[in-house]
């Protein structure tokens, strides 16, 4: 879904070093971009519930690693929060 420009471009801003595409920050920006965008694509086409389905198995994971981040670094967990314009 994303290109492959954009997947670079967000784990370069959310990664802590050079080599770290898999750390949680990272995982949680990138399913949040996903995300958005099968929003779009569910808004024009509302029966498409193959893509329904993942789009909620997306947002279950994202909303793990979210929890996983505000139990070990909370700091960081509402940073992200605040940067990706998450609520909570």
């Amino acid at each position: 879904m994303l290109s492959k420009e954009k997947t670079a471009e967000i784990v370069a801003k959310y990664a802590k070093g050079p080599k770290d595409t898999g750390s949680a920050p990272v995982q949680i920006a990138l399913l949040t971009a996903e995300i958005l965008a099968l929003t779009e694509h569910m808004k024009q086409n509302p029966h498409d519930f193959h893509s329904q389905r993942g789009l909620l198995a997306k947002v279950g994971a994202r909303r793990s690693l979210l929890d996983y981040l505000a139990r070990t670094n909370r700091d960081r967990y509402l940073a992200l929060l605040e940067e990706l314009g998450l609520r909570k």
